[in-house]
């Protein structure tokens, strides 16, 4: 991978011109684990809660957390109801059109299905999928038949309650899943994803670059690649 190099000088910079605004809102969803989800305190936890808690403090930026349903995400973010998306969110051509992504947070990796059992026919079976994912538009693709939900959560009690043949989701979310025994891998696995990166609206250059410098200094550093591996799993792709 081309060594990105960012200053540190560039980093103050970028956050200083940043400023305008006392407060960052990020916007998550709050359901997608280990990427997102509500403890037991009531509040947002997981590797991007870890994430964006340490891009803030490198970026000396005050932030708070807001949680909004995934099928509102982008509008609500338009609307000005939070001042990034920080959710899980792949980065695509087609939300390009309406928002500005940062530097990817996670390199490429992939999505997989998930069943109760190896006997499922991917390519004419029921599959559940979020709503409006890369997950959901490549089982459209295949001529399955798509079961869409408005969370992970919703269409993996889909496929375990049998309303669904299986699902298919990132795989570091299926990860822990099949872990506990509930599920196993069937198929293989699929490269859709280019990374996952915030979301930022157009109006919003100079917050966009601040949060780039200190998503750069991570990668630079090591410590983005710890946050992964923690959080992630050990499996799952890292920065070269």
């Amino acid at each position: 991978m081309k060594k990105l190099i960012l200053t540190a000088a560039a980093l103050a910079f970028t956050s200083g011109a940043a400023l305008a605004q006392d407060v960052v809102r990020l916007g998550t969803e709050g359901a997608y684990p280990p990427y997102n989800y509500i403890d037991d305190n009531g509040e947002v936890a997981g590797f991007e809660r870890a994430l964006g808690d340490e891009l803030c403090t490198r970026a000396e930026l005050t932030c708070e957390w807001v949680t909004n349903d995934w099928d509102s995400i982008i509008p609500n973010l338009l609307s000005g109801n939070y001042d990034a998306i920080i959710a899980g969110m792949s980065i695509t051509e087609e939300r390009a059109q309406k928002v500005d992504f940062s530097e990817n947070y996670t390199p490429p990796s992939y999505s997989s299905y998930a069943a109760t059992s190896e006997d499922v026919d991917l390519e004419t079976g029921v599959i559940a999928a979020q709503t409006s994912t890369i997950q959901s538009q490549y089982v459209v693709d295949t001529g399955a038949t798509l079961l869409e939900f408005p969370s992970f959560e919703d269409s993996l009690a889909a496929m375990l309650s049998g309303e669904a043949d299986a699902v298919f989701a990132d795989k570091d979310t299926i990860v822990p899943v099949v872990e506990e025994g509930t599920a196993i891998f069937v198929g293989e696995d699929v490269p859709l994803s280019v990374g996952i990166g915030m979301a930022f609206r157009k109006s919003d250059p100079e917050l966009r670059e601040t949060f780039d410098a200190a998503i750069v200094s991570m990668k630079e550093d090591g410590t983005l690649n710890e946050m992964i591996r923690e959080y992630l799993g050990e499996d799952s792709p890292v920065f070269e």
